[in-house]
């Protein structure tokens, strides 16, 4: 099952949905119309430990009762994908999590811990926002992550309980104003922390629609072309691994996130359009604004 956030262009309406092949179908519409009386925003359905009771009554008859009710599918065309939720209580990213991003700052890959750092909910936006390049940096990167999206409490999860505490995956753009982080190490917090770094949606897929997470392939990709692409098996610490490892350091909640490094970091500039490819996924998209350039109006 695919859930997106979504705000419905002709009533302004926002809420969540399922995301079929042949469009969307609110949640409010699923509990009117077959007896649900399920959440209908994103991070109460995922608080509140629903989606394997709805991704169950999906798999038995709800995608085929959907998608026979052309009425209320809507397009993509009819609304605008937001981010999945806005107020996460945590949001861990991993730096050079890929030997080949280390390579490209001039840098040695941790190899025995991963580089963990945890950024503020203020840096969200969703799909097509737009990424604003503060005026303190001359040298900002983008970078395609796949996301973890925690389902449940935890605490000291072993790598095999790993993919039981998961409520699905998602697709990530993670900036950093790199001249500032090179500045000093210390100033990493910063450099990863300004408004609009952290771009996430515009679908959680369920890890039932995930055959192999590792073999998963990731891409950077800047006004159409691929800059940076690898494959989850080439990390260096693995997404199971990262659960674990993070649940050791603090507990775990239901909606946070891990972003788990990226194949390459992107320098982007005013006009740039930056997405993140995840083979079988639906690609995030977001726009680049310069702050320093001037804008008519």
């Amino acid at each position: 099952m695919r859930l997106a956030t979504i705000t419905v262009k002709k009533t302004g309406h926002t809420c969540a949905a399922i995301a079929t092949r042949k469009g969307l179908y609110t949640l409010e519409k699923v509990n009117e119309k077959w007896n649900k009386n399920w959440a209908t925003q994103m991070f109460d359905i995922i608080q509140e430990q629903q989606l394997e009771e709805m991704n169950q009554w999906y798999r038995q008859e709800g995608k085929e009762l959907i998608e026979s009710d052309s009425e209320h599918l809507l397009s993509p065309d009819e609304v605008k994908y937001e981010p999945l939720y806005r107020h996460p209580h945590k949001i861990w990213g991993i730096g050079l999590n890929y030997v080949e991003h280390a390579a490209d700052l001039s840098e040695k890959a941790p190899d025995t811990e991963p580089a963990s750092f945890m950024k503020p909910d203020t840096t969200i936006i969703g799909p097509y926002d737009t990424i604003k390049i503060p005026h303190q940096s001359e040298r900002t990167t983008a970078e395609a992550e796949l996301g973890i999206i925690i389902g449940k409490p935890c605490k000291d999860v072993s790598e095999e309980e790993a993919p039981n505490v998961i409520a699905g995956f998602t697709t990530i753009i993670d900036m950093t104003a790199e001249d500032i982080l090179q500045r000093n190490p210390r100033y990493l917090t910063r450099s990863k922390s300004f408004d609009t770094f952290f771009s996430f949606g515009p679908h959680l897929v369920t890890p039932d629609e995930v055959e192999d997470v590792h073999k998963l392939s990731v891409a950077t990709v800047i006004n159409g072309q691929v800059h940076r692409q690898n494959v989850v098996s080439n990390m260096t610490f693995g997404p199971w691994y990262l659960v674990s490892f993070h649940s050791k350091v603090m507990s775990l909640l239901p909606g946070d996130i891990i972003s788990t490094g990226t194949p390459g970091a992107v320098p982007i500039s005013d006009g740039d359009v930056v997405e993140c490819h995840i083979e079988g996924f639906e690609k995030l998209v977001n726009p680049v604004h310069d702050l320093k350039k001037r804008v008519d109006r």
